[in-house]
């Protein structure tokens, strides 16, 4: 029992954990020693894909890294979390695809890190699987803007590109530009649904299209503490992928899904919420996890 001198209450913790989100100076996370490139995928909506993709993007940005996310998605929600511009007529990821101009044209600083950079998706961007159909290299136009010199005059650590919730030609052309990919998979019934299909596709597009194409990441979202069907999915997915797991897991959050209304990530909105540890802690992991590749 606490003695009459304890002032600790929970909103004194969050306060503290939000101090070490806010300024990260003892935090530092380790730079890769090569630029990191995932794409974030899985063709089943409502699975955390873009929440984690600008979470995890934050996370690092925050925490002393240089990042930029691509945003593929013709909804435009990466963008909207960010606040970055995309309206339609905005230099966007379009323009970048049918070559009309460079990934540092397109590529914005996001407010909430100067280490933060967005290429937004406008609506144009709806009709380009269309448009990319007849274009010379059609699956390789985003692998080609982001070249090594292209991202050296913006000093990219990571690159997350955003996919739509499908397999057309925009997610295949993020999983030739990218070495790495990260499926987010959420902690409900049919979890594994369609996964099958996806990772059927990443296999084609490595034996076809890139060779160098690995899932090195797999993380669980909207995980519930309180239901045995979360624990009985967690157990499921990492009996299945292994090491390839996070340890840290995402929880369902208010918090969380508030965030993208107000123009934000949970880091920014709420830096001292459970979402946003956990983001960070993901984040933390896989700034390790480059390290320990590149020294394997």
């Amino acid at each position: 029992m606490a003695g009459e001198g304890a002032t600790w209450t929970p909103i004194e913790a969050e306060a503290q954990r939000a101090a070490k989100v806010l300024h990260p100076d003892s935090l530092k996370l380790p730079r890769p020693a090569h630029r990191r490139i995932l794409t974030v995928a899985n063709q089943k909506g409502g699975v955390g894909k873009t929440t984690s993709t600008v979470n995890l993007a934050a996370a690092l940005a925050l925490h002393g890294l240089k990042t930029l996310v691509i945003d593929l998605d013709p909804q435009g929600n990466a963008s909207t979390a960010l606040a970055i511009e995309h309206r339609s007529g905005t230099p966007s990821v379009y323009e970048v695809l049918i070559g009309e101009i460079s990934i540092a044209d397109a590529a914005a600083v996001s407010e909430q890190s100067e280490n933060l950079y967005c290429v937004p998706a406008t609506i144009d961007l709806a009709g380009a699987e269309i448009e990319l159909v007849s274009m010379v290299a059609r699956e390789s136009r985003l692998k080609e803007a982001l070249s090594s010199e292209a991202l050296d005059e913006l000093g990219i650590d990571y690159v997350f590109i955003d996919c739509p919730p499908s397999l057309g030609l925009l997610t295949v052309n993020a999983l030739v530009a990218a070495k790495e990919v990260l499926i987010p998979i959420q902690c409900e019934y049919y979890a594994l649904e369609g996964l099958g299909q996806l990772l059927r596709n990443i296999d084609l597009v490595k034996a076809h299209l890139n060779p160098a194409l690995d899932v090195s990441t797999i993380l669980l979202t909207m995980y519930d503490g309180r239901t045995k069907l979360a624990d009985q999915v967690t157990s499921e997915v990492r009996g299945h992928f292994g090491d390839t797991c996070l340890q840290t897991v995402i929880p369902r959050s208010v918090k969380v899904s508030e965030a993208p209304g107000y123009g934000q990530t949970v880091l920014a909105y709420d830096p001292g919420s459970r979402g946003a540890m956990s983001y960070l802690d993901a984040a933390r992991e896989i700034a390790d996890r480059g390290t320990e590749m590149e020294n394997a």
